[in-house]
C-alpha cells in the first residue's frame, strides 16, 4: 500500500509545508506503480504543487534519486514541470515540483495530439542534446531488459527465433550518445492542456543516442491503433528517427517487448493487462520489422 501524506513523520510535512506554505487540502494520486507518495497538494495562497517522496530505504529511492537530479539541470522553457525544491528528511526523499493539470496524450488515428507530442519529442531531443547533467548511461537501464529477455529466450517463448535474430547482432555500443533521454514516454507521461504538452516523470532518464526514445514510443502508437507503416511514417517527421541504424532500432523494440511480456507474466498482478496489450504492440512492431 502506497503512503499518504499523514503517513509522513511530522517534520517532512513541516519541512514541505516551509516550502509551499500551509497543507489545506491534499488529494493522493494513485495511478502508476512506482512506489512512495505521489499527491498533489493545496496550499493556503490558493496555490498547487505537486509532492512526490519515498523512503530511503525503498528499492525505489535510486530512482528518485535520478529524478531529482534530472529536476535540477532540465533548461528553462523546456515542455516540463518545474522542480521547485528536493531534499532528504528523516530518511525521506522529497520532491516537490510545479503541479501540471491535464490528461493523457490520446495516440489514437486522427488525435490532433498526435502531432503534438512529435513535436514535444523533437523539441526535447533539440533542448537536451548535449546532456546537460550526470545521469547514467543508457546501456544502464538496456542491461535490466536484456537480462529479463534472458530468462524469457531461455523457456518456452512463441515467436523465440524471430526475437533471437533481432538481437543477434546487437551491441549496446550502437545506443551511446549525449542526449539526456526521457527513456519512458507513454502516454500518462505525456500531460495535454490546452493545447499545450508537458512530459512527466522523468525517473528512468539516461544519456544515450537521441534516437532511443523514439523508439520507446513507437510501440504506444501500434498500442493506439496506428499499424506498424503508419507509425514508422509519423515517427519520420522526428530528424533523430531518421538517423537510427534500422537493425539497432529492431533490437531495441524487441528488448522492450520481451520486457514488457515477462512483467505481464510475472510482474504485480494491477500491471499485467496493460503491459500485456503494450507487449503484444511491440511484437507487431518487431514481426514488420523482421519480414
Amino acid at each position: 500500500m502506497k503512503p499518504q501524506w499523514d503517513d509522513l513523520p511530522s517534520n517532512v510535512r513541516a519541512t514541505v509545508e516551509e516550502q509551499v506554505g500551509q497543507v489545506l487540502k491534499v488529494e493522493p494520486v494513485t495511478k502508476g506503480l512506482m512506489p512512495g507518495l505521489a499527491a498533489r497538494l493545496h496550499t493556503e495562497n490558493g496555490g498547487t504543487v505537486f509532492l512526490k517522496a519515498v523512503s530511503t530505504v525503498s528499492p525505489a529511492a535510486s530512482l528518485y534519486e535520478r529524478e531529482r537530479r534530472v529536476g535540477a539541470v532540465l533548461p528553462p522553457g523546456l515542455p516540463a514541470p518545474r522542480l521547485r525544491w528536493s531534499g532528504e528528511v528523516e530518511g525521506w526523499i522529497v520532491l516537490l515540483h510545479e503541479y501540471v493539470d491535464g490528461r493523457d496524450a490520446d495516440l489514437s488515428p486522427g488525435s490532433p495530439d498526435v502531432p503534438l507530442v512529435l513535436d514535444t519529442l523533437v523539441v526535447l531531443n533539440e533542448a537536451l542534446t548535449p546532456c546537460p547533467g550526470e545521469v547514467p548511461e543508457v546501456a544502464v537501464n538496456l542491461a535490466g531488459l536484456q537480462a529479463k529477455a534472458a530468462s524469457l529466450l531461455a523457456g518456452d517463448l512463441p515467436d523465440r527465433s524471430m526475437y533471437e535474430t533481432a538481437l543477434a547482432k546487437f551491441s549496446l555500443d550502437v545506443l551511446d550518445g549525449d542526449t539526456l533521454l526521457h527513456y519512458d514516454l507513454h502516454p500518462g507521461n505525456f500531460r495535454i492542456d490546452d493545447g499545450k504538452t508537458y512530459v512527466i516523470d522523468w525517473a528512468f532518464a539516461v544519456r544515450g543516442a537521441a534516437w532511443v526514445d523514439a523508439v520507446m514510443l513507437a510501440p504506444r502508437f501500434i498500442e493506439a491503433g496506428h499499424t506498424p507503416e503508419q507509425t514508422e511514417a509519423l515517427l519520420a517527421r522526428v530528424p533523430a528517427w531518421r538517423s537510427a541504424p534500422a537493425d539497432a532500432v529492431t533490437a531495441v523494440a524487441a528488448l522492450w517487448t520481451l520486457f514488457r511480456l515477462y512483467k505481464a507474466r510475472f510482474g504485480p498482478v494491477e500491471g499485467r493487462d496493460f503491459r500485456a496489450r503494450a507487449a503484444e504492440a511491440g511484437r507487431v512492431w518487431v514481426r514488420h520489422r523482421s519480414c
